[in-house]
């Protein structure tokens, strides 16, 4: 279902969409579509092949990824926050799962509009990927504070042993 309710005023609050104006949000709006996802349920899965990114309106959203046999939560995603960009960006597979924590209100911007967009309004469509790649770049920080925080002695070994190793396997190919 398309939302064309939505006030620009709104989403300009949300990073993916912060200094794009009210005509290149009309274009966007115009062309997306607004998705309802029950809790449980499953908005983007693990390795399948992405088709646009999400913007959640309401409610949140667990990111998980399987490790073995188990889902290792990521983070928990609130109003506001995007999701899918990754394979948005490398056209690549879905790094991980999202799934609704409760009932939840999503935007979705697949591809073919991005490259529309573009079309339309480079210097818009530049400014969004500029905050799309501020959002990954403060959530790879994040990330590496959690890593680099670790606490013991035992956990620092431990994380320098698995980046070495991957780094030699990135060196290789």
């Amino acid at each position: 279902m398309q939302d064309k309710t939505l006030p620009c005023e709104t989403l300009q609050q949300m990073a993916i969409f912060g200094g794009i104006g009210d005509d290149a949000l009309r274009f966007l709006l115009a062309r997306s579509q607004t998705s309802e996802y029950p809790a449980g349920s499953h908005i983007a899965r693990e390795g399948d092949m992405g088709t646009g990114l999400f913007v959640l309106l309401s409610g949140r959203v667990a990111v998980q990824r399987r490790w073995d046999e188990h889902q290792v939560l990521l983070r928990e995603l609130g109003p506001g926050d995007c999701f899918g960009e990754m394979a948005l960006l490398d056209l690549g597979r879905r790094s991980a799962s999202v799934v609704a924590l409760e009932d939840c209100r999503a935007l979705e911007m697949e591809t073919g509009l991005l490259h529309d967009f573009f079309e339309h309004d480079a210097r818009q469509f530049a400014l969004m990927q500029m905050n799309i790649a501020r959002e990954l770049s403060r959530r790879l920080r994040t990330t590496f504070n959690v890593l680099f925080g670790a606490a013991t002695e035992g956990e620092r070994r431990l994380i320098e042993h698995i980046l070495r190793r991957g780094l030699d396997a990135v060196s290789r190919k």
